[in-house]
């Protein structure tokens, strides 16, 4: 019975935590974010966030926020609120990430109260909204509080706000600030005293695209420490920042800044470690300009005017570790020179998107520790094997789109620790002899495959774990050499260029988990009979992704990959003569499938014979598909359909066939449905004018047969899940309710006549598995004669019960027919259904019966209070002294003296004071002679 009743119970519960559907929100995990991370953009929530939701058009923050799961930690809001009351957010304690896009203009005391564990707090302005109102307190219970930006809403009216000592990152751009002191005035902390050893400290602090600030204002900011400070998309001097009077400064970035000359000194100033000058108009570089650069780390001078660099470049820059030269006009480099002592420190360069053609011998051999080597999109057409002399240690090696034709003889030689290679869109003529077997650490290889012959040989490195592969249209295939990639995981494949059988495909890629097959048309992977089905049998591959070319007439069933996690299906609608596919013809058994993607397949019905297969799924994804229907076999499917359904930048049909979903889609009982537009029908033939899609079906469409037994059938399966959780409640709360009126009556009718009420002077309470300490121990001492026992008459469940009698009456009249209550308590008692009922009804009748009886409780083992359910917290019912712990062996006469001595206070005498009292012995067992051996 309680299997059933866990069952029904989440089943019943399911609707109001996860089977909600609101248009103006959408909800995702944090793992399911790149599915809808386009949704998303407004936000920029992190990934790791457990629970995600972004709403818009609010204009009722407090209905928005009733309907948000309270276990959110990730919440964006757009919309129309012009002031945040008190206790906004009290509902939603454990938001890490608050992103406010609502038009706001003031925030009253403590809006931000019971955020303590927010750690990102984002104000973006609207269309219209002029300035932002914080009162001075506003932050300061925002304990965790790391990242404050704001982007838009003027602030120049604000004093005196305090920010959090937990900031690290404070933002506040696009904003009317124009003067650097008034940025001071807004948030004090920034500016102290350096003398008094206080000074704040920021890991970011970023001002960029303030059009109107100026640094006019000096030491505006002066003590403050920053590590990194943004000045990008402002017209403003580098030298400007001299006079704010910094502390400390490690990063500056002025991108988009229109500089035409190289910042060095402020470079010499503060010791830059970070400088990043991208998108500027800097045409050239002085070696004088350089001498005071040895502090630099990282130097960024992408898209400038650069067309050479100066003898001596990285010479002057010995700690130099990243360096970004891509998108200049640099046709070559002399980095390295015969006269150049020492080597360098660099890591990674980048000199992608120039206008390089030729690479001299010895161009990077002063660079023994470079790591990243980038030279894609370049004018490259030879490559030497001297050229890489001396980069012994480089890892990565970026060589897409050069028009490469010529590659000498073993020109990866000079690379031993190569493990990834990028070789696309080049005009390489490989042949069989043509390999890359000298880097023998090479994991990662993409490759572009030139026209050959048919039946060309391309050898590869065994031990690849990545491969991406990409072959023009109507070239002939290459085989492969070895024929076994025993540690490949990743294969990339874009058109079709490799000779595979599909009967020794998993020999081939025995350790093959992701499979990506782009371009393709999948005929050769499919079967040719009217049943087609994709014939790679990968036992463990775990993603798969396929992107087709739309010339495929018939589609191609994805089915028995027993471990496929994630699968992406794109592009695979038939472009010439496009026809209606039902979801079941694109994916078959994929018993581990967590995740279904489907992008312009052609999809026309969704039913719930597609979900048969898909025991595992838990996200659906339908992006750019026209004129779906929702088959009404989905209703009775819907507890086993996947938690969360998209539908994206697709549109359900107009036809009768979808009004039924209408109400389905709010109230789902387990999946949580997003549709992203909203569909439009035409009201009336030649009418212009249109309505929405479910009031225009509603009115349209007559009250059929279907829709009548989906909503009659929905109550019935209601009611039927709901037959284990009342039967439970019989045998539970309901009798126990039953029970307490029952006993309540008897005790009103017990009022007149006291002598009389009581039949029994203890109803013992316990489990089976404390039986035998109540026969061995307890009933000696109570029942057994005077002078050793007190000759009592006590009611035991196993022994004293009615035959045939309901559990139920039997409690309640043993209760109500006793003078004492004594339960015996261990945790076996707790879990025992018929000890918990008696517990609860004797513990409520200490506080509710007329006459109520007396609860004496042993525990026979420590039990914490807290394992006691709340109906029966016996230390808020029980007087002192009501409850006693059975002791060891040798303090047990205390134990018995307290027991004797309370139901001597109780009005429980020994057998001789009772006969004194009530003129003779009453029978013990009502309705049943009884030979006492204490009367004989």
């Amino acid at each position: 019975m309680d299997k059933h009743l866990l069952l029904s119970g989440l089943l019943l519960i399911l609707p109001l935590t996860s089977g909600w559907n609101i248009s103006n929100c959408q909800m995702t995990e944090g793992t399911r974010l790149p599915l809808v991370s386009r949704f998303f953009t407004l936000c920029s929530l992190d990934s790791s966030l457990l629970l995600l939701v972004s709403c818009i058009s609010v204009t009722n923050l407090t209905q928005t926020l009733h309907i948000v799961p309270q276990n959110v930690e990730g919440l964006c809001l757009s919309g129309s609120i012009s002031v945040l009351h008190q206790d906004a957010f009290s509902t939603l304690p454990g938001l890490k990430v608050l992103k406010l896009n609502l038009c706001l203009t003031q925030l009253l005391p403590g809006a931000l109260q019971g955020l303590r564990q927010l750690q990102k707090l984002s104000f973006q302005s609207c269309h219209g909204q002029k300035c932002l109102f914080l009162p001075s307190n506003a932050f300061n219970d925002l304990r965790s509080l790391q990242t404050l930006q704001f982007s838009g809403p003027c602030l120049d009216r604000n004093l005196s706000v305090q920010l959090p000592p937990t900031l690290k990152q404070l933002a506040i751009v696009h904003n009317c600030l124009q003067d650097m002191g008034e940025l001071a005035d807004i948030f004090p902390d920034l500016a102290r005293d350096p003398s008094s050893g206080d000074a704040w400290t920021l890991d970011t602090l970023d001002l960029s695209m303030n059009s109107r600030l100026k640094m006019a204002n000096p030491g505006a900011l002066q003590g403050l420490k920053v590590r990194t400070l943004s000045l990008s998309h402002m017209k403003i001097e580098a030298t400007a920042v001299l006079g704010l009077g910094l502390q400390q400064l490690n990063a500056l970035f002025m991108r988009f800044t229109a500089m035409t000359e190289f910042p060095a000194e402020i470079i010499t100033h503060f010791e830059l470690q970070e400088l990043n000058l991208e998108r500027n108009k800097i045409r050239d570089i002085s070696l004088g300009a350089l001498a005071s650069c040895h502090s630099l780390e990282t130097l960024g001078l992408r898209s400038n005017s650069l067309t050479k660099l100066p003898l001596g470049f990285l010479a002057a820059m010995p700690k130099l570790q990243k360096l970004d030269l891509a998108s200049n006009q640099l046709q070559n480099v002399t980095l390295c020179t015969n006269e150049t002592e020492g080597t360098s420190g660099l890591w990674t360069l980048n000199l992608s998107a120039n206008r390089l053609r030729i690479l001299f011998p010895a161009t990077f051999s002063c660079l023994p520790n470079l790591r990243h080597l980038l030279l894609q999109e370049n004018q490259l057409t030879f490559l030497d094997r001297q050229v890489f002399q001396g980069l012994g240690m480089l890892e990565i090696l970026h060589l897409n789109t050069n028009p490469l034709v010529e590659l000498s003889e073993g020109w990866l030689t000079s690379l031993p620790s190569l493990t990834t290679l990028y070789l696309l869109d080049t005009h390489i003529l490989l042949d069989s002899t043509w390999d890359f077997w000298g880097p023998e650490n090479l994991h990662n290889l993409t490759l572009q495959l030139p026209s050959a012959p048919a039946g060309m040989t391309l050898s590869l490195p065994p031990m690849l774990t990545s491969l991406e592969l990409h072959a023009g249209s109507g070239m002939k295939h290459w085989k492969l050499l070895p024929n076994v990639f025993p540690a490949l995981q990743t294969l990339t494949l874009k058109g079709w260029g490799l000779q595979l059988g599909t009967q020794n495909i998993s020999r081939i890629f025995p350790a093959l988990h992701q499979l990506f097959l782009l371009g393709s048309s999948l005929e050769a992977l499919c079967s040719q009979d009217t049943s087609r089905f994709f014939l790679w049998q990968l036992p463990s591959l775990q993603s798969l992704t396929v992107q087709g070319d739309g010339h495929s007439p018939r589609p191609c069933r994805i089915t028995g990959l027993p471990s496929l996690q994630q699968l992406k299906l794109k592009g695979l609608k038939f472009r010439s003569q496009p026809r209606p596919v039902r979801l079941e013809e694109l994916v078959g058994e994929l018993p581990r499938l967590q995740v279904l993607q489907l992008a312009n397949t052609g999809l026309e019905t969704l039913s719930a014979a597609a979900f048969q297969g898909l025991s595992s799924l838990q996200a659906l994804v339908l992006d750019w598909e026209e004129g779906l229907v929702l088959d009404d076999s989905l209703w009775e499917y819907s507890p086993q359909m996947p938690q969360y359904m998209y539908i994206l930048t697709s549109s359900l049909a107009c036809k009768c066939a979808n009004a039924w979903a209408g109400p389905w889609l709010e109230r789902s009982p387990r999946t949580y449905t997003y549709v992203s537009s909203n569909t439009m029908c035409p009201s009336e033939e030649g009418d212009r004018s249109k309505k929405p899609l479910f009031p225009f079906l509603w009115s349209h469409c007559p009250k059929t047969l279907e829709l009548e037994l989906f909503w009659g059938s929905s109550t019935l399966l209601l009611l039927l899940l709901s037959l284990p959780l009342l039967q439970e409640a019989r045998n539970s709360w309901g009798l126990y309710v039953q029970a307490w009126i029952r006993a309540w009556f008897q005790g009103l009718r017990g009022r007149k006549d006291e002598g009389k009420r009581f039949l029994y002077d203890v109803f013992v309470s316990h489990c089976r598995q404390d039986q035998d300490w109540v026969i061995q121990e307890l009933l000696p001492v109570l029942e057994g004669c005077p002078p050793a026992g007190q000759g009592l008459c006590l009611c035991l469940p196993e022994r004293d019960f009615e035959p045939g009698k309901d559990v139920v009456d039997n409690v309640a009249d043993s209760i109500a027919g006793s003078r004492v209550t004594l339960c015996v308590l261990s945790h076996q008692a707790l879990h025992t259904p018929r000890c918990r009922l008696e517990l609860r009804l004797a513990t409520s009748l200490l506080l509710a019966a007329p006459h109520p009886p007396v609860l004496l409780v042993v525990f026979l083992e420590h039990i914490s209070r807290h394992q006691l359910p709340r109906y029966h917290r016996l230390a808020r019912l029980l007087r002192r002294g009501d409850y006693c712990l059975w002791p060891k062996q040798d303090k047990r006469d205390e134990f018995w003296a307290w027991l004797k001595t309370r139901l001597g206070k109780l009005g429980v005498a020994k057998k001789e004071a009772r006969v004194l009292e009530g003129g003779g012995r009453k029978n013990c067992h009502p309705g049943r002679e009884r030979i006492d051996m204490c009367d004989l």
